[in-house]
């Protein structure tokens, strides 16, 4: 039987979150210390954990089948892979930034100056669209230092939080692309190992679907269920149990995160009462 080979960032944060989300699927990730080739012993699947700037080479040359990485990778390095999913983490913007004492905000800023970037192909595309001529110097790592030491007038570079440009005396003023990590694969998959990949994409909607999504419970006067089921984004159509008490419903049903405290008054006026939120491990549609 075929086995599925997904690359994954040997160190660093998307490692963790990339781990977690296979655990969350049900495998089992159980590698030894420095182990760079791990197989899986319940789902058919081999994990390589590389350096993540060579990921999208092997992934456009065959030599892994899947992986999860950065979109802003996989733009900056131009290779011919298909993203199958966004996973929704690891979320970052690919950045113009500048010393904190520069007043403008504007991209003309940046004519006839010094970009020091990690991402010249990135920056170099945006540039030319917007009709920037500007000094590109490629830094392979801490480009926050650039303009410190005189080298750059600004930076593009990955921005999360922004604490690291504060603490190095920079402000974002761009934002070239958003970007998060992506499940993408090779071209070269065989049948076989395409029929894997759909069993575990399968795996990762499910659990993707639970993460922003609770479970909700109420009881709900029999005269207002109809009102409270239009108020509630629902899968089908809500669960309801009779109450002890005559004339009273306990209904279940799904809501988005984010949704909840957008419809709370809603669902009071309406007459729900004992409003519980649940957390849902998966959702298997």
């Amino acid at each position: 039987m075929s086995t599925l080979k997904i690359a994954v960032q040997k160190s660093g944060r998307l490692n963790q979150d990339s781990l977690k989300l296979l655990k969350d699927c049900g495998i089992d990730v159980n590698n030894g210390k420095d182990q760079l080739k791990v197989s899986v012993s319940n789902f058919p699947l081999e994990i390589l954990y590389l350096r993540n700037s060579d990921i999208p080479q092997y992934l456009e040359d065959g030599v892994v089948d899947i992986a999860i990485i950065g979109e802003n990778l996989l733009i900056e390095k131009g290779k011919k892979v298909e993203i199958i999913e966004r996973l929704g983490f690891s979320k970052c913007n690919v950045s113009l930034a500048v010393p904190k004492d520069v007043i403008s905000d504007e991209l003309t800023y940046f004519n006839g100056k010094k970009i020091a970037t990690s991402y010249p192909n990135t920056l170099q595309s945006y540039l030319s669209k917007n009709n920037i001529d500007a000094e590109i110097h490629v830094i392979s790592g801490s480009v926050e230092i650039a303009p410190n030491i005189g080298l750059a007038d600004g930076i593009c570079d990955i921005v999360s939080s922004g604490s690291t440009l504060f603490k190095n005396g920079l402000r974002e003023t761009q934002v070239i692309l958003k970007s998060e990590a992506v499940l993408a694969k090779s071209s070269t998959l065989s049948a076989e190992k395409k029929a894997i990949l759909n069993r575990l994409v399968f795996r990762i909607q499910s659990v993707l679907r639970a993460k922003n999504t609770k479970y909700i419970l109420m009881n709900v006067p029999n005269d207002k269920i109809d009102e409270v089921t239009n108020i509630l984004p629902v899968l089908k159509s809500p669960t309801l149990l009779p109450l002890a008490e005559e004339g009273w419903s306990s209904l279940h049903s799904v809501i988005e995160e984010s949704k909840f405290w957008g419809v709370i008054d809603e669902l009071k006026s309406a007459g729900a009462e004992g409003i519980l939120i649940v957390p849902i491990d998966k959702i298997v549609l």
